[in-house]
This record gives structure tokens, sequence and C-alpha cells, in this order.
């Protein structure tokens, strides 16, 4: 298989179709989110193994030219351990060297980005994506400006103004920082996450990854924590190019976990339709997916249901349980990554996860964002 670089963007609400060679955020023609056309996967032929990152599967990863700076994101360990006494996989991709997922996506669209001219960007985040974004942008030589919620984990903004980043902190919740982003949007390139769909270009590689540790196999599920879906939606992107290629028979069910205290895409999956829901959000541990207003609603939709996964939403008590479970196991981890422990625990005992069943569990964020949280959720910062 040659390298695919042939992406073009789309509009998935009206099929209209614009050249990668001119850098976009949103669509022209109705000013929301845009997608990238499907990529033809790859075989086990076209994996570099000397390369020992994600970009193992650059012929799958669609940028003009091959990147400039990698920072070595992705290929992170897959990890046996026991969950309630059931044999599982996690997957600690909080290993990268920002300390999150959020590096698969951030590398590839910023290396796009630059290759396409874009010099000066800014995003905005609940703490994870913006430290990612201003890693990346240091490394690559852009200048860089992040929104953050003024209630944001310290420990992720300094992350990010030590990368040589403007962090611009905004009161109130993630929803407001994101609508003061797009206000923002004119006189900036927005190097959105959510938006820019380069970004799940690159954590559709986690699908690739998945494959390639589990034998050139799909797992038999996937659990990850939801908050705007780019591991979820990343996941259902990779796997349905590895389909499509022939080399896997059948899609791993993807199962979608929130923070019961701010879960609109459980209240959408829950009623059945397509539409948003509205729900009254209240605060929650878990507030790198602390977002009430979903974007990419279809496209996650459409990856729980297409593969008989699930959207699950988990109280705070059981968030908390679940961290402490993680610990105990050598998982340091922040608390979203609780979630995906919680509904773990909660798919298993609903018997929709079988003990024999090959699972991966998505650990997203070092716990090390967060040690202030976790100390008060379990009772240790007078240790």
């Amino acid at each position: 298989m040659t390298a695919q670089k042939d992406a073009a963007y789309i509009n998935p609400r009206t099929g209209a179709l614009w050249p990668t060679s001119e850098p976009l955020w949103n669509a022209p023609d109705d000013g929301k989110y845009i997608n990238l056309t499907p990529g033809a996967g790859l075989t086990p032929d076209d994996i570099d193994r000397n390369e020992r990152s994600f970009w193992r599967y650059g012929v799958a990863v669609r940028l003009p030219q091959p990147p400039e700076i990698t920072l070595g994101a992705g290929w992170t360990p897959l990890l046996p351990a026991a969950w309630n006494g059931t044999a599982v996989h996690m997957k600690a991709e909080y290993l990268m060297t920002s300390g999150s997922f959020k590096d698969r996506g951030t590398a590839v669209m910023l290396n796009y980005l630059k290759q396409v001219g874009i010099t000066s960007i800014f995003e905005d985040s609940s703490g994870n994506a913006g430290a990612s974004v201003a890693t990346y942008s240091a490394a690559l030589g852009l200048d860089c400006r992040i929104m953050v919620p003024a209630a944001a984990p310290a420990a992720k903004k300094i992350q990010m103004a030590a990368m040589g980043a403007e962090v611009i902190s905004i009161e109130g919740s993630r929803d407001d920082v994101a609508e003061a982003a797009l206000a923002e949007a004119a006189t900036c390139f927005y190097a959105s996450h959510n938006y820019q769909p380069h970004f799940l270009e690159g954590t559709k590689t986690l699908a690739f990854e998945l494959w390639e540790q589990c034998g050139f196999q799909a797992p038999d599920c996937v659990v990850a924590p939801l908050g705007y879906g780019s591991n979820i939606m990343g996941c259902h992107i990779g796997f349905a190019e590895l389909l499509a290629a022939g080399q896997i028979e059948t899609m791993p069910r993807i199962y979608a976990v929130q923070a019961a205290n701010c879960a609109p895409y459980h209240a959408a999956f829950e009623s059945g339709g397509n539409d948003p829901v509205s729900i009254t959000p209240q605060p929650t541990i878990a507030d790198g997916i602390a977002s009430a207003v979903p974007l990419r609603l279809h496209e996650v939709l459409s990856a729980v249901r297409e593969t008989d996964g699930a959207i699950v939403a988990v109280p705070e008590d059981e968030i908390v349980a679940a961290l402490r479970q993680f610990a105990g196991l050598g998982f340091f981890v922040e608390p979203t990554s609780g979630t995906a422990g919680a509904g773990l625990t909660r798919l298993l005992d609903s018997g929709a996860i079988k003990p024999n069943e090959n699972v991966a569990v998505v650990l997203t964020g070092s716990g090390l964002k967060a040690v202030e949280k976790i100390g008060t959720a379990l009772g240790l910062n007078d240790a």
C-alpha cells in the first residue's frame, strides 16, 4: 500500500468537499465542524516496525509531508490487569510526552497546520488538550494562546505556561470557554481539537495500535472516558478503516463512559434519538470531561450504536472508588480515567462484558495533573 495523501475536508451534513491544501477548522458552507474523507486503512506489511511511535502507521496518517516533530507520541503499552477478578488490558495513554492521550491528535493536527503555513494558533481546553497543544507548539515553533476555565487544575495551566503558551483564564464553565473561543476565531487560526479533523486522524491510530498489540485482531470491546469524544470517534474511524481493508472481521464494541453529573451524550443515547437532550450539569471530579454541550453528537452516537456498544454514566462515588482501585493496581491516573474503571465495573456486573472477552480500557491522563484533587478525594492530602 502506498502512502495516502488524498484526504479532503467534508461537511458530513451537506456532503460539500474542500481540499486540505488550505487550512480549515470549520465548514465554509454552514460554519459547523468538518471531517476528513475516509482513509483506506493499512495492512501489517505497511507498518514501519523500526518506528516506536504511532508514526509506525504513517502510511495511513494523511499529511502533505512527513512530520517535522513527533515527540514519540503513541505506541503506549497495553498492560494486563485484573479488574474485579476479570482479566482485562489497560492501554496506558497517559505515558505520552504531555501526559495524556491528546498527543496523538495534536501531533497530527499541528504538523499539518505548520505544513500548510499556519504560524500562530489558539485553542480552548479544560486542560489536557491545551497542555498537549502547548507542548507541540513549543516543539514546532508555533505561537500559541490557550483559553481555559479559571477553575482548571493549576498543574495543567502551569504546564501550558511552561511550554511558552499564553494562558487565558475564562470565568465560568467549560462551555463558556468554548463560546469565548468561537468569538475569538476571527483573529487567529482556531486549532480546535474538537473542530479541526486532523486531530481525529491522530486519535484513530489508537485503533491501529490495539489491533497490532492484540496480535492483529480487534479486541472484543474498548472502554474509554467520553468528554467531547475524540477517543471514541478515533477508535470508530480506525477500526472502520481496518474493517474496510479486510484486516478485521468485526468491529469491537465501543463503550463510552461519562460522569453522571455531566453526561449529555449519555442522555441523548438513552433517549434513543439523535438530538441533544437538555441536562442540568453538576460539578464532577472528572473535570476533564465536564462539558454539558455535545458537539459531534452524531459521530459519537454512531460509534457506539454501530458497534453494539453503549454510553454509560457513573456517579462520583464510583469514580473515586475506581481511582482507588486503579492506584492499587499501580496505575496513577487522573479522575477522568476513573470513569473508565467505574464504567467497566458496571459493564461487567450487568453482563454486557463477559469474563472471557478481550477488553481494552483506555487510561487517558496522568494523575500527576490532578494531585490535589486526587488527594482530597482519597483523603490523602495530609499524608
